[in-house]
């Protein structure tokens, strides 16, 4: 990210150029090596990670908005989660040029119409191009499924995932049910997902039951 980037040294900034060159990668935004069709988890963060979307208001516009967009795209969305200065995506795609259409779209309609509301125009850059991470195999799949359901309660909003509302978690608990979720998330933990990639400071916060859905607090 860009605010990882400036705390680097001269000498480690130049490293970091010199591998994203040998690797054909642009010099300073996430790369997208491959734009095939497939599945993918798409991330995305407002600026330095800034609360811009703390509010549930937007939170529950910009969910809607997103989902909308890519219902657009005829993208099939199997999870996503919305948090106050990043989402997540669980997506497939016919091709990755789709995603970069209509988030650059999505991203300049909401960067223009906040600033306005926020009274921050020309002032604030509101988000950091996305990233995209192909998913290899059912057992990647489902891994970034449970993580992104997961992530509120990493990032220290809530205690356990069914209490953040702005996720597809409550979709699965109707048609999957909780003993899926339960099941699937034994078998397929997390565990360092994310790593290295969403590492923004969190609040502090209980951590997860060891099978991860187990302990609603107050919408279950």
């Amino acid at each position: 990210m860009a605010y990882e980037y400036r705390r680097m040294t001269p000498e480690e900034r130049q490293q970091v150029v010199e591998q994203r060159r040998a690797l054909g990668y642009p010099l300073h935004a996430p790369p997208h090596p491959n734009r095939d069709e497939g599945r993918y988890l798409i991330t995305a963060a407002n600026f330095e990670h800034a609360l811009i979307m703390a509010s549930p208001q937007r939170l529950t516009e910009f969910e809607a908005r997103l989902l909308d967009a890519l219902a657009g795209i005829e993208a099939t969305v199997y999870a996503w989660v919305i948090l106050p200065n990043h989402y997540h995506v669980l997506l497939a795609v016919l091709t990755l040029n789709q995603i970069s259409d209509a988030l650059q779209e999505l991203h300049g309609k909401t960067s223009r119409e906040w600033n306005l509301a926020d009274g921050r125009t020309g002032q604030r850059k509101v988000w950091y191009k996305f990233s995209d991470r192909w998913i290899r195999n059912d057992r990647h799949f489902y891994r970034a499924l449970n993580y992104i359901h997961a992530n509120p309660v990493k990032h220290g909003y809530v205690a356990s995932p069914y209490d953040w509302p702005w996720s597809s978690l409550e979709r699965y608990v109707e048609h999957q049910g909780r003993e899926w979720l339960q099941e699937t998330w034994k078998k397929y933990p997390p565990d360092r997902f994310g790593r290295g990639w969403d590492d923004a400071p969190s609040l502090n916060c209980p951590p997860l039951d060891s099978d991860g859905f187990s302990r609603p607090t107050s919408n279950g």
